[in-house]
């Protein structure tokens, strides 16, 4: 007669126990992971070297993306409602910087050539809405000519028609103190309008100063020196 082993019978379930079946056993998202790491172990060093290198340029790709498709991470000077990149077009710019230029296909001014400020946000700090309408009121900082144009972060709205992107300092229209209204719109507006790029979503504002002492040293700046951004309303 067979005996039984103790050590092997002590593990066996007792009688009407139920027992978990293997095969149907639910597979937590932990499971999962040891799973895939006891395959890749069991795999050998090449799959391993494989999952690290997909893994790898998922990550660099992603992050690189992120980093590059708003506007500048690094170099502002915040000016109210505008941020002045005095170092956005220098030899010595940062690699994300001449990333963005890149992915934007812009020539920055160079440091002697001018200034760029660029608005996101109204002067109440909320995001710039394509959906509503902004009064750009004020004056520019000392410059031999100035351009205003309005950017989104997203293709234009085919189905818009394509009336202008911007004013000049040459064709704005102004008042008789030498200040002037920008009004930004989705719809028809008296005066200087500009066009939203499209019905919603957020845009951006780029005040491009050209041959201006301001670029040299653009910390100097107080709010009065840039036009303020005055939301008036949204479309329902």
């Amino acid at each position: 007669m067979k005996l039984a082993r103790p050590g092997r019978d002590a593990r066996l379930p007792a009688p009407g126990r139920p027992t978990a079946d293997p095969v149907h056993r639910p597979v937590t998202p932990g499971g999962v992971g040891r799973l895939v790491i006891r395959f890749a172990r069991k795999s050998g060093t090449p799959l391993l070297a494989l999952y690290a290198l997909v893994l790898g340029a998922v990550l660099g790709l992603g992050s690189a993306d992120w980093a590059t498709r708003g506007g500048y991470p690094f170099g502002g000077v915040r000016i109210g409602a505008w941020t002045a990149w005095p170092r956005a077009g220098a030899l010595t710019a940062d690699p994300y910087t001449r990333a963005v230029n890149a992915r934007r296909g812009e020539v920055p001014l160079a440091v002697g050539e001018g200034l760029l400020l660029t608005a996101a946000e109204d002067d109440e700090g909320r995001t710039l809405d394509a959906a509503c309408t902004y009064s750009v009121a004020g004056a520019v900082p000392p410059a031999r000519a100035w351009t205003l144009t309005v950017a989104g972060r997203g293709p234009r709205d085919p189905a818009r028609p394509h009336i202008r992107d911007g004013f000049t300092s040459t064709e704005i229209l102004r008042q008789q103190n030498g200040r002037f209204v920008i009004v930004v719109a989705p719809e028809v507006e008296a005066g200087n309008w500009l066009p939203s790029p499209r019905a919603e979503g957020p845009m951006r504002l780029a005040l491009r100063l050209y041959d201006t002492p301001a670029a040299a040293n653009a910390a100097s700046l107080d709010r009065g020196a840039v036009p303020s951004i005055t939301r008036k309303g949204c479309a329902p």
